[in-house]
């Protein structure tokens, strides 16, 4: 007997499974992976421009341990010294705010 799989989106998938947009959950789970996907590209910039996290603490003023909190955790870094990293990275930063009606 032949099983069938049934394909379904990524996003019908987070709907069930998180919540639909706009709700509290579903907004609480977007925020939460934006954070992980910068502290993921703080990591990716500084592995390409082959720093450690020690050579990167030093350029910022920060110990080698927040370097490694901001790439596993942005949400408990400040703002501030996270603009201090992608400067000792020689990243651009933009921002984009929407504002909800």
């Amino acid at each position: 007997m032949e099983e069938k799989f049934k394909t379904v989106s990524l996003d019908s998938m987070i709907e069930k499974h998180i919540g639909e947009r706009g709700t509290e959950h579903r907004d609480a789970f977007e925020n939460e992976l934006r954070i992980d996907l910068l502290g993921q590209a703080i990591k990716q910039a500084r592995q390409e421009r082959n720093l450690t996290q020690q050579q990167l603490g030093d350029l910022v003023g920060v110990q080698k341990a927040q370097i490694s909190k901001i790439e596993n955790s942005v949400k408990n870094a400040r703002f501030e010294t996270i603009l201090k990293v992608f400067d000792a990275l020689g990243a651009k930063v933009n921002f984009n705010v929407e504002m909800s009606h």
